[in-house]
């Protein structure tokens, strides 16, 4: 199963649109109205949302489609004003969704879905220590809701399935190639979700999605063994949680008119290996918009995300200089604003189909690592635009 998951993983390499390495949403009606979805049904894709939302499905409903990226990530160490840029230019994401009404007021689904990822690739700039990683990640999920009067309730039992890889070349000829090949691992976690429909446009909604454990056998290790013998340089294993999430929102319907605001905090600073690392806490904020009509809706939406990646003092602590490389030379996580637009056309009562086009703000970031002996800083920018198209069918 391993090996079919790495085929899959293998088509999206790059830093994704994302609020730390998670993706703003999953699916196209979520990305197109800015990730906002806590309260506001999208159908089977809100299965990962907010697993209570897919009571909102009539009978039954199938959606599948995926998202190609086309990210630009330029690098540069030191002063020499000529940034390189990543060979990791496109990613493709996939993602399916099955929602189903099985009585009179319980609902279950089943969900896969690309959420998370970064990495980048400048395996052949010697300036850049032919740095290339990639980390990626998939989530399967089987959500049960239950529903009465105007409160819905939902859980999903959710199996992840992720991979990491690292490689670098080290500026001391006497330590050369530092990588242990590609390391896979499974995790567990949950994902419990309420709304209220007021039954009068106004729907309340909240979720919580618990942090997911995942262990790469030597990856971070050997990664970050070089840098171990540093003062002050944190302690890590093999260890990367994917950190818990909690989140609220609400939204308004009125005639034609769909507003939905959400507010979540991704809990970087107490999840393992992010924590070392120096990710901080992130808020989230989601502000979408749809107008719909007889057979055809538009959204138009903004995410926007503090950046969880501490920039330390590098100037005269190595440690801190050496953890302001890792983060911004190979997993630029940094990405703040979003700017979305999409679309759904239905061709019948049963049949839909969806686009959602996201567009991240170019965002600039520079450290210090001048306390390493090998440059004065490190700067990085990266801006990326990405397509998401759906099919759905309702029965």
């Amino acid at each position: 199963m391993k090996k079919e998951l790495s085929f899959i993983l293998a088509l999206s390499t790059g830093v994704y649109a994302t609020n730390g390495d998670i993706l703003i949403g999953v699916g196209a009606k979520t990305r197109g109205m800015g990730g906002a979805g806590i309260a506001f049904s999208h159908g089977a894709e809100s299965t990962l949302t907010n697993p209570a939302l897919i009571t909102k499905v009539p009978q039954t409903q199938i959606s599948f489609g995926g998202t190609i990226f086309m990210p630009t990530i330029k690098s540069d160490i030191g002063p020499t004003g000529n940034p390189k840029e990543s060979d990791a230019d496109i990613s493709v994401i996939p993602e399916v969704s099955i929602a189903s009404k099985i009585g009179s007021r319980v609902y279950l689904g089943v969900g896969m879905w690309g959420t998370a990822g970064m990495g980048t690739d400048f395996r052949d700039e010697s300036s850049l220590m032919n740095m290339e990683t990639t980390l990626q990640l998939m989530q399967f999920a089987v959500p049960l809701a239950y529903k009465v009067n105007g409160f819905s309730i939902g859980v999903a039992p959710i199996l992840q399935y992720g991979s990491l890889d690292i490689y670098y070349q080290h500026p001391n000829p006497q330590i050369g190639v530092v990588s242990s090949g590609q390391s896979q691992d499974f995790g567990v976690g949950v994902s419990i979700g309420a709304t209220y429909d007021f039954h009068n446009g106004l729907m309340v909604g909240a979720v919580y999605k618990s942090k997911i454990e995942m262990e790469y056998d030597r990856v971070l290790t050997t990664a970050t063994a070089p840098f171990q013998a540093i003062p002050n340089f944190p302690a890590i294993s093999d260890i990367l949680e994917q950190p818990a999430e909690a989140g609220v929102g609400v939204s308004y319907s009125f005639g034609a008119h769909s507003i939905a605001v959400d507010f979540k905090r991704i809990f970087w600073s107490d999840a393992k290996g992010y924590r070392e690392f120096g990710w901080d806490d992130q808020d989230v904020y989601a502000v979408g918009y749809q107008y719909s009509a007889s057979n055809w809706d538009i959204r138009v939406g903004f995410n926007h995300g503090s950046n969880p990646v501490t920039i330390f003092d590098g100037a005269t602590d190595m440690a801190a200089a050496a953890l302001n490389m890792f983060n911004l030379l190979g997993f630029p996580a940094t990405a703040k604003n979003h700017i979305t637009f999409g679309g759904t056309y239905r061709a019948n009562s049963n049949f839909s189909t969806d686009i959602a086009l996201v567009y991240a703000l170019n965002s600039k970031t520079s450290a210090d690592i001048s306390a390493l002996g090998i440059a004065q800083e490190i700067k990085n920018e990266h801006k990326e635009f990405g397509v998401t198209i759906q099919f759905n069918y309702n029965f």
